[in-house]
């Protein structure tokens, strides 16, 4: 069992930056993908950022050139750099991670709160 565990969430206003983390129970050599996703209230649950095969990234529009993602792997972390912060970030921030071998296996964390508010 895989355990993702996200922090560095809070109340930020807006223009400003907010870094999440979430730290995997194994090696994150072992998956075939891992990024975040955030859901608001009322909302689906929608893809953030995500690294995809090898150090490839996939960013949802909204975030480009705003939202940077990266990885540790000596200390089996992804994190988000969030930066000009909008209100319509606000949502809570699941980390994700998936493995295909043996079987298609996908992971997340409990989520991490981010308001973004004056």
């Amino acid at each position: 069992q895989v355990q993702l565990v996200e922090s560095g969430g809070g109340l930020v206003q807006p223009g400003g930056s907010l870094t999440l983390s979430c730290a995997a129970s194994r090696s994150i050599f072992s998956f075939n993908g891992m990024g975040w996703y955030r859901q608001a209230p009322g909302k689906e649950r929608e893809l953030v950022a995500e690294f995809t095969s090898g150090s490839n990234t996939n960013y949802a529009d909204s975030v480009k050139g705003r939202f940077y993602i990266s990885r540790d792997n000596a200390k089996n972390t992804v994190s988000l750099q969030m930066n000009s912060l909008k209100p319509e970030d606000t949502a809570v921030y699941y980390c994700k991670a998936k493995v295909l071998v043996p079987i298609l296996r996908v992971y997340w964390g409990q989520g991490t709160q981010v308001t973004v508010s004056s």
